[in-house]
């Protein structure tokens, strides 16, 4: 695709670029690793009152609501920014690179990110990082360990814009856990496309080189020394088995938290999304999380309301397994149409109306849920340690989640951001618990 660099008397020290993500963890990581290209090669980020020479939207295309999203930061970009280049990645660039190129000051369209180098090397960009080494605007780092999928589930577009397994080297991962955590980074979390895939594709490894799983990967992380922890992003139940739950158990930097993903808690449902459990299944691996890691871990998961032919009864199946399974958190989405998947011309889509009220009743259950477990971390007494990561709207206090992945608000001021802060819980609403200062709960 055409296309002029930045103007010819614009010395690049002095060219500047804004960026803009849309989506996932590992698009967030995607685009810092560009991010940190770019500055190596004399691009400053450019201030809020500031024209930016140089535009990069890495795009979603989960949902429709990810392609319009997409759009909108495009024009909103071109308009806020006359004359800029803008450059588009991601989902949506993948799947409708033609649409995105006519959007206003699109120049480079990357169709594939192992293109992305080329497409750099013509703003002067020659050298690509091996990985990040820090994480603009947050307190905690995303590592992306592995890209691709090459499941079939009947709703989900990503198996097209991300096909195929694409796992990195272990050492390679390790090196830039440690450069993070060496820059100050207290949480990394591993991410992924689909990380209980990583490793099994051993065709990419140097000669010698022994192939890691998984679970192999925690444990090597493991040994990194220092006062930090790691969170699994997501895991599908089916690869949760015995060397997964022995090395969650033994590392003592892995977070207690795990978000497998449901779908749907109707087994009928199950089968028409072509997902590889069934409701028995899932509930019996998280059981068999909790009975070896002890001290009740957290479970959040992600449910789809709306499937083509769901029924009363079967979303009231879905009701009760997240009841069952006892979910700390519950990310709803609406069953969102995605052309090129068999969803989309299944029979029986469900009315906007009918997956609205759907969607409203299990997110009230997800609050109540919530509140459950929070409150049953402060009736146990247990101890929270809190990554603070915002000034909380409260006065006085900070933002930040604990090793369970409970929203907590604390006592601080920003002097705590980035850092632990060791608490006690007090008390818990639908929207998090607060915390008092282990030291100040003593002295009480």
């Amino acid at each position: 695709m055409a296309r002029c660099p930045l103007r010819s008397n614009q010395k690049r020290t002095m060219a500047t670029i804004k960026t803009v993500t849309l989506g996932c963890k590992v698009n967030q990581y995607e685009t810092q690793l560009v991010r940190e290209a770019l500055a190596g090669s004399g691009f400053r980020e450019a201030r809020d009152d500031e024209s930016a020479d140089l535009c990069l939207v890495n795009t979603c295309t989960v949902t429709n609501t990810g392609d319009s999203k997409s759009r909108q930061v495009i024009r909103q970009l071109a308009r806020k920014n006359p004359g800029t280049k803008t450059i588009v990645m991601g989902c949506y660039a993948t799947r409708d690179p033609q649409a995105v190129s006519e959007l206003p000051n699109v120049i480079e369209v990357v169709r594939d990110k192992r293109e992305l180098p080329d497409v750099l090397g013509r703003f002067g960009i020659v050298d690509m990082p091996p990985g990040i080494s820090e994480f603009e605007g947050r307190h905690r780092a995303f590592v992306k360990i592995q890209d691709g999928c090459i499941l079939k589930c009947s709703y989900c577009i990503i198996p097209t814009v991300r096909p195929g397994i694409r796992s990195r080297r272990p050492v390679d991962i390790e090196d830039e856990f440690r450069r993070l955590i060496d820059n100050g980074y207290r949480e990394i979390v591993i991410s992924g496309v689909h990380v209980g895939h990583f490793g099994i594709d051993t065709n990419n490894l140097p000669a010698g080189e022994k192939p890691e799983r998984l679970w192999d990967l925690f444990r090597r992380l493991d040994k990194i020394p220092g006062d930090w922890r790691m969170r699994l992003s997501s895991i599908e139940t089916v690869e949760v088995h015995d060397d997964f739950i022995r090395a969650a158990a033994d590392c003592e930097h892995l977070c207690p938290q795990f978000h497998p993903a449901l779908q749907s808690g109707s087994d009928t449902v199950l089968q028409r999304m072509r997902r590889r459990y069934r409701v028995s299944r899932f509930l019996e691996r998280l059981e068999q999380i909790r009975e070896q890691l002890g001290n009740d871990p957290a479970f959040t998961t992600d449910v789809i309301v709306g499937f083509p032919g769901e029924t009363d009864e079967e979303f009231h199946e879905t009701m009760e397994t997240c009841r069952r399974a006892r979910f700390m958190k519950v990310h709803v989405f609406p069953f969102s149409r995605r052309d090129g998947t068999p969803a989309a011309d299944y029979p029986n889509q469900i009315p906007g109306n009918v997956i609205k009220e759907r969607v409203h009743q299990l997110s009230g259950l997800e609050r109540e849920l919530a509140k459950e477990y929070y409150d049953s971390k402060i009736a146990i007494n247990s101890s929270h340690r809190v990554l603070a990561e915002r000034i909380a709207d409260r006065e006085g206090y900070v933002r930040g989640t604990d090793q369970w992945y409970i929203p907590v608000e604390v006592p601080g001021t920003e002097t705590d951001l980035g850092r632990f802060i060791e608490c006690d819980g007090v008390s818990a609403d639908t929207t998090g618990m607060t915390a008092e200062r282990a030291a100040a709960v003593a002295e009480a």
